[in-house]
């Protein structure tokens, strides 16, 4: 039931797909367009037949005057619309004039359009009275509007007749409903045509999307190494599939490294395990002597101590990688670090006939925590005293380092000094590394001779806890190392600023 209802829960929280978000939002924005366009084009074409017909009526009356003027006796009325028919055209019907004196009367001795008259206004007459033409629309006797002009008829600046000139605007109406009804059936029509391209497009725009969603629903653990199509395209998908490849070789390569990591923290935990469990079987098996138990109970504790120590240090760098571990940030004296480490040195050296030393030391200072510090300098020290024969030397030095080395990496924790760097160098004349090593060995459990390193006791991670702790203090390890000469590891970390 739970199953049920969160299947449920998930199909209601479905939302439309990509593509057809894309549609709608391209047919809603190209619907907004279409009807801002039309509105404005039916304003303007409105205007325009407005325009139109007051320009027309403006010509009609200046054109009556004129064939008034021209025409006289009785025969002026039919011999006037004779001449208007012959200069407008057959549309001329539609057109109405009559000539009024200056009160507003129809005036009998000018010709007038047969039919009925036509309205005339106070304000009109006022107008007209003052030189000025009027244009108002008065409901006709017909089914629709008539446009009247009010046209005052001037002799040596008197008001001698007022001339009223009028035109239906049926055709007008005709015209702005043909308009509409165009309108209203192409927009729908194109509307739906452009939906349907949209949709089209935005199915074969996002295709490659979708190869990617297989591409990577098929992608799991064990095959990471599968990288989407699409890649090579200089476009937003091709960056995209750049960038998720770029994530799965990430992935990939977080994957190897845990799975080595599970491997060689299994097999070094593994090895005191079995030591332990076969001298305590065999302490077991028959009564032993005191001298034999004691034998056994101390290669026992040997074992748990290296037990100890890879517990110890999975978990330093088990916290490094969470982010817990951060420096104290408190000023380190770095010369009495360095005196501190070749004392220490120097036990770990007793009875290999190593000689540990000091070759320079300056008095500089940095920002950070000095337990960290030492441990770096303890691994270097461990690292290089186990691998210089009986006879050789290690020594260390403390300096300024100058110029500035590149940036710091992401992993620091602490603001970088005032430019200045310190240079802690630990050199020995060992069995060296060899070249196709130094790219791996700050790797955790990486061994370049792996049985000389188990013998002397170590489990591969010393060089990967100090160059995390390098890094923790933004800055960095270098080494160089030739086989059969030796190796040199300079820690680099910054100053602390004045």
């Amino acid at each position: 039931m739970n199953g049920a209802r969160q299947a449920e829960g998930g199909g209601a929280r479905r939302g439309l797909t990509l593509r057809a978000r894309l549609t709608l939002w391209y047919t809603g924005i190209l619907a907004a367009t279409l009807l801002v366009l039309g509105g404005v084009s039916y304003g303007l074409l409105e205007r325009s037949l407005w325009q139109d017909v007051d320009s027309t009526l403006e010509g009609v009356a200046r054109a009556v005057n004129r064939a008034a003027e021209q025409q006289a006796g009785p025969s002026a009325p039919s011999e006037t619309e004779e001449f208007l028919r012959r200069f407008f055209g057959p549309e001329f019907a539609d057109r109405f004039f009559q000539f009024l004196d200056p009160r507003g009367r129809l005036d009998p001795r000018r010709p007038r359009f047969r039919g009925d008259l036509l309205h005339v206004t106070p304000k009109g007459l006022e107008n007209a009275a003052q030189g000025f033409a009027t244009f108002e629309t008065v409901q006709g006797s017909g089914a629709s509007p008539v446009r009247i002009l009010t046209f005052p008829v001037m002799v040596r600046g008197q008001l001698v007749n007022v001339l009223q000139v009028g035109l239906s605007l049926e055709s007008l109406f005709r015209a702005r409903r043909s308009y509409l009804v165009t309108l209203a059936a192409i927009l729908p029509l194109g509307l739906l045509l452009a939906g349907g391209g949209g949709w089209l497009l935005a199915r074969r725009a996002l295709r490659p999307v979708d190869a990617m969603t297989q591409a990577a629903r098929r992608i799991e653990a064990e095959n990471l190494a599968e990288r989407l199509q699409g890649a090579e395209a200089d476009d937003e998908l091709g960056r995209l599939a750049d960038t998720l490849n770029e994530m799965l070789g990430r992935l990939e390569a977080a994957f190897t490294q845990v799975r080595r990591f599970s491997a060689d923290a299994s097999h070094e935990l593994r090895t005191p395990l079995t030591v332990l469990r076969g001298e305590i079987e065999v302490a077991l098996r028959s009564p032993r002597s005191a001298e034999e138990y004691r034998r056994v109970l101390e290669s026992a504790l040997q074992e748990v101590e290296r037990l100890s120590r890879l517990a110890a240090d999975l978990l330093l760098l088990s916290r490094a990688d969470a982010g817990a571990l951060r420096p104290a940030g408190e000023a380190v004296e770095l010369d009495r670090l360095v005196e501190e480490a070749v004392k220490q040195g120097q036990i770990l050296a007793r009875g290999r006939g190593v000689q540990v030393g000091l070759e320079a030391l300056e008095p500089l200072v940095a920002q950070g925590d000095a337990g960290l510090l030492g441990q770096v300098l303890l691994n270097l020290l461990d690292n290089a005293i186990k691998y210089t024969p009986a006879g050789g030397r290690v020594s260390l030095a403390l300096r300024a380092a100058e110029p500035t080395p590149p940036t710091a990496p992401r992993s620091s924790q602490l603001p970088a000094g005032a430019g200045r760097w310190a240079e802690i160098a630990v050199s020995d004349t060992g069995v060296g590394i060899p070249s196709d090593a130094l790219p791996r060995i700050f790797d955790r459990f990486f061994r370049a001779d792996q049985a000389r390193s188990r013998g002397a006791g170590g489990a591969g991670l010393g060089l990967c806890i100090a160059r995390t702790i390098a890094e923790l203090h933004g800055g960095r390890i270098d080494v160089e190392s030739a086989p059969g000469v030796g190796s040199t590891f300079r820690l680099l970390v910054p100053l602390a600023g004045r």
